[in-house]
């Protein structure tokens, strides 16, 4: 999309001035879903009608590195908005994945057990942890969309 001033993205380390193609120091861009919902934790939550699967950010697996290991919680488990859902643990460190929405463990990603490096590679897709039965949709409010989380992590 060009804007006004003649600019135009052409990827995360090239943007386009008056028909000039222009490297972008540094490392580049997260990427940032807009059908997403963020918490200020990152993690991502996609809502599809009483179910939402959650994950952890591209941003936030950039900062660990080289995801090793991912430890889940078990089916079923009930959690409150802001529990503790699992870790993930990195060759930098370990964090905890926090529930963005209250609800029960109906499904996790038992893939991540053999490949925890999927979280690195796709975030937002196989590397996806859990899903969750909504308690709440309501409960939400106070999720980021898109261009706040952008805003959020500086970009």
């Amino acid at each position: 999309m060009r804007g006004s001033s003649g600019t135009t993205r052409c990827s995360d380390h090239e943007i386009l001035i008056n028909e000039t193609r222009h490297r972008r120091a540094g490392p580049p861009l997260s990427t940032i879903p807009e059908n997403l919902k963020y918490t200020k934790d990152h993690e991502w939550i996609r809502v599809e009608g009483k179910r939402a699967t959650v994950g952890i950010t591209d941003h936030a697996q950039e900062q660990l590195t080289d995801v090793v290991y991912v430890e889940l919680p078990a089916v079923g488990k009930v959690v409150k908005a802001g529990d503790v859902l699992g870790t993930v643990e990195s060759v930098k460190a370990v964090s905890e994945i926090f529930s963005p929405l209250s609800g029960k463990v109906v499904q996790v990603n038992r893939a991540l057990e053999d490949a925890p490096e999927v979280v690195n590679a796709d975030p937002y897709g196989r590397g996806w942890m859990v899903v969750l039965e909504i308690a709440d949709p309501g409960e939400g409010t106070n999720l980021m969309d898109a261009a706040e989380y952008r805003k959020r992590v500086g970009e």
